[in-house]
């Protein structure tokens, strides 16, 4: 009876790990987990991240409807993310990602915004919560932050 119950335990654990990997959607190459860092981390000074890979982890909140070539991830710190984004056709995200676990390595890219293209941008962003929008309050131009990633796991 013991030996039947070794046996089972063993089959168990390998089809457990049989499972996680059998949910994980591979684009790009590998990840790199040695140079896993918060998002937060990041976000709170994204300048320090431009030169070297990172690799940060997060849940998928967003994928592109149109060409899945971007997609959101949920920082560890409320209401903040980071957006992944690949030239159309790279990487393909599915919409069905939304909700698994990603960790991507990439390159943080910052794209400087002229005042214009800010005002735009949060009025977009205000249009979309139904929020009202005053563009005479914004002053100054800000920066955005992107992965471009060189390899994404997605964890279903």
């Amino acid at each position: 009876m013991f030996l039947k119950s070794k046996t089972f335990i063993a089959f168990s654990l390998a089809l457990l790990s049989f499972s996680q990997h059998a949910f994980s959607l591979q684009f790009g190459n590998p990840v790199d987990s040695d140079k896993l860092i918060k998002i937060s981390t990041v976000m709170a000074s994204p300048d320090d991240y431009l030169a070297s890979p990172i690799t940060v982890e997060g849940t998928i909140t967003g994928v592109c409807e149109k060409r899945g070539c971007w997609m959101t991830l949920a920082s560890d710190k409320r209401f903040e993310n980071l957006r992944i984004k690949v030239e159309d056709g790279d990487m393909v995200f599915p919409m069905t990602a939304k909700g698994s676990k990603a960790i991507v390595t990439g390159k943080l890219d910052k794209i400087q915004l002229s005042l214009g293209r800010t005002k735009a941008l949060l009025a977009h962003k205000a249009q979309q919560a139904g929020e009202s929008f005053d563009a005479n309050s914004v002053t100054e131009a800000m920066a955005i932050y992107q992965l471009v990633p060189s390899g994404v796991e997605i964890i279903e």
